[in-house]
Protein backbone atom coordinates (compact mmCIF):
# COMPACT_ATOMS: atom_id res chain seq x y z
CA UNK A 1 0.00 0.00 0.00
CA UNK A 2 1.40 3.37 -0.93
CA UNK A 3 2.15 6.05 1.62
CA UNK A 4 -0.69 8.19 0.21
CA UNK A 5 -3.23 5.39 0.63
CA UNK A 6 -2.07 4.69 4.19
CA UNK A 7 -2.46 8.34 5.16
CA UNK A 8 -5.88 8.53 3.48
CA UNK A 9 -7.03 5.33 5.22
CA UNK A 10 -5.82 6.66 8.56
CA UNK A 11 -7.71 9.93 8.23
CA UNK A 12 -10.87 8.22 7.01
CA UNK A 13 -10.85 5.81 9.96
CA UNK A 14 -10.03 8.66 12.37
CA UNK A 15 -12.96 10.80 11.17
CA UNK A 16 -15.31 7.81 11.05
CA UNK A 17 -14.43 7.05 14.68
CA UNK A 18 -15.14 10.63 15.73
CA UNK A 19 -18.45 10.76 13.86
CA UNK A 20 -19.58 7.33 15.10
CA UNK A 21 -18.62 7.93 18.74
CA UNK A 22 -20.31 11.34 18.88
CA UNK A 23 -23.44 9.81 17.32
CA UNK A 24 -23.46 6.98 19.86
CA UNK A 25 -22.90 9.34 22.84
CA UNK A 26 -25.56 11.79 21.66
CA UNK A 27 -28.33 9.66 23.18
CA UNK A 28 -26.59 9.01 26.50
CA UNK A 29 -27.72 11.05 29.46
CA UNK A 30 -26.15 11.35 32.88
CA UNK A 31 -27.21 10.52 36.40
CA UNK A 32 -26.54 12.99 39.21
CA UNK A 33 -26.48 12.03 42.87
CA UNK A 34 -26.53 14.91 45.35
CA UNK A 35 -25.44 14.28 48.94
CA UNK A 36 -26.77 16.81 51.45
CA UNK A 37 -24.75 16.73 54.65
CA UNK A 38 -24.68 18.79 57.85
CA UNK A 39 -28.42 18.90 58.57
CA UNK A 40 -28.93 19.89 62.20
CA UNK A 41 -32.07 17.75 62.52
CA UNK A 42 -34.47 15.64 60.47
CA UNK A 43 -37.47 17.97 60.82
CA UNK A 44 -39.24 19.18 57.71
CA UNK A 45 -37.96 18.78 54.19
CA UNK A 46 -35.18 19.69 51.82
CA UNK A 47 -36.18 21.87 48.87
CA UNK A 48 -33.71 21.74 46.02
CA UNK A 49 -33.53 23.47 42.63
CA UNK A 50 -31.34 22.31 39.75
CA UNK A 51 -30.36 25.01 37.24
CA UNK A 52 -28.70 24.57 33.84
CA UNK A 53 -27.97 28.28 33.32
CA UNK A 54 -27.59 31.48 35.30
CA UNK A 55 -31.15 32.53 34.47
CA UNK A 56 -32.97 32.69 37.81
CA UNK A 57 -30.07 31.28 39.83
CA UNK A 58 -30.14 31.04 42.80
CA UNK A 59 -33.46 32.41 44.06
CA UNK A 60 -36.00 31.80 41.28
CA UNK A 61 -36.69 28.08 41.53
CA UNK A 62 -39.47 28.35 38.94
CA UNK A 63 -36.74 29.01 36.33
CA UNK A 64 -34.81 25.86 37.26
CA UNK A 65 -34.69 22.64 35.26
CA UNK A 66 -36.22 20.83 38.22
CA UNK A 67 -37.41 21.90 41.65
CA UNK A 68 -38.55 19.47 44.30
CA UNK A 69 -38.95 19.07 48.04
CA UNK A 70 -37.98 15.81 49.73
CA UNK A 71 -38.84 14.63 53.24
CA UNK A 72 -35.76 13.96 55.35
CA UNK A 73 -35.58 10.24 56.05
CA UNK A 74 -31.85 9.90 56.62
CA UNK A 75 -28.77 11.96 57.26
CA UNK A 76 -26.91 12.57 55.07
CA UNK A 77 -29.69 12.75 52.51
CA UNK A 78 -29.19 11.58 48.93
CA UNK A 79 -31.23 12.97 46.01
CA UNK A 80 -30.87 11.51 42.54
CA UNK A 81 -31.60 13.01 39.13
CA UNK A 82 -31.88 10.61 36.18
CA UNK A 83 -31.52 11.31 32.45
CA UNK A 84 -29.79 14.68 32.65
CA UNK A 85 -28.38 16.02 29.43
CA UNK A 86 -24.64 16.49 29.57
CA UNK A 87 -23.80 20.10 30.43
CA UNK A 88 -23.29 22.68 33.17
CA UNK A 89 -25.51 22.72 36.25
CA UNK A 90 -25.73 24.42 39.65
CA UNK A 91 -27.83 23.60 42.69
CA UNK A 92 -29.41 25.65 45.43
CA UNK A 93 -31.15 24.06 48.40
CA UNK A 94 -32.64 24.93 51.76
CA UNK A 95 -33.77 23.05 54.86
CA UNK A 96 -37.47 23.89 55.17
CA UNK A 97 -37.80 22.92 58.83
CA UNK A 98 -41.35 24.24 59.26
CA UNK A 99 -42.51 22.95 55.83
CA UNK A 100 -43.97 26.27 54.71
CA UNK A 101 -42.43 25.94 51.23
CA UNK A 102 -40.06 28.90 51.51
CA UNK A 103 -36.78 29.77 53.16
CA UNK A 104 -37.47 31.78 56.28
CA UNK A 105 -35.39 34.91 56.91
CA UNK A 106 -34.83 37.25 59.82
CA UNK A 107 -35.55 41.00 59.72
CA UNK A 108 -32.19 41.62 58.02
CA UNK A 109 -32.95 39.11 55.26
CA UNK A 110 -30.49 36.51 56.58
CA UNK A 111 -31.77 32.93 56.20
CA UNK A 112 -32.91 31.46 59.50
CA UNK A 113 -33.12 27.98 57.97
CA UNK A 114 -30.25 25.96 56.56
CA UNK A 115 -29.17 26.48 52.96
CA UNK A 116 -26.46 25.38 50.56
CA UNK A 117 -25.10 25.44 47.05
CA UNK A 118 -23.24 23.02 44.85
CA UNK A 119 -19.44 23.39 45.12
CA UNK A 120 -19.96 24.82 48.62
CA UNK A 121 -18.76 28.35 47.75
CA UNK A 122 -17.77 30.68 50.55
CA UNK A 123 -20.76 32.85 51.48
CA UNK A 124 -19.95 36.41 52.43
CA UNK A 125 -22.28 39.29 51.69
CA UNK A 126 -24.16 37.85 48.71
CA UNK A 127 -25.45 34.64 47.22
CA UNK A 128 -23.00 32.91 44.87
CA UNK A 129 -23.13 33.38 41.13
CA UNK A 130 -23.92 30.46 38.82
CA UNK A 131 -20.27 30.08 37.86
CA UNK A 132 -19.23 29.68 41.50
CA UNK A 133 -21.67 26.82 42.07
CA UNK A 134 -21.42 25.27 38.60
CA UNK A 135 -20.34 21.68 37.95
CA UNK A 136 -20.40 19.46 34.87
CA UNK A 137 -22.50 16.43 34.17
CA UNK A 138 -20.31 14.85 31.52
CA UNK A 139 -20.48 11.15 32.26
CA UNK A 140 -22.98 8.53 33.22
CA UNK A 141 -22.56 9.13 36.99
CA UNK A 142 -21.83 12.49 38.61
CA UNK A 143 -21.76 13.19 42.35
CA UNK A 144 -22.14 16.49 44.18
CA UNK A 145 -21.93 17.06 47.94
CA UNK A 146 -23.53 20.07 49.61
CA UNK A 147 -22.68 21.10 53.16
CA UNK A 148 -25.68 22.81 54.75
CA UNK A 149 -24.95 26.19 56.34
CA UNK A 150 -26.93 27.71 59.19
CA UNK A 151 -26.79 31.34 60.22
CA UNK A 152 -24.56 32.04 63.18
CA UNK A 153 -26.54 35.16 64.15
Amino acid sequence: MSKYLKITAFFLSFFATIIFSSHVNAGINGKLTVEIDGLRNDKGQICISLFNSSVGFPSEGNKSVEKKCVTIKERPLFITYENLKFGSYAITMYHDENMNGEIDRDVLGIPSEGFGFSNNPVIRDRAPKFGEAMFLVAGENTNSKIEVKYSIF
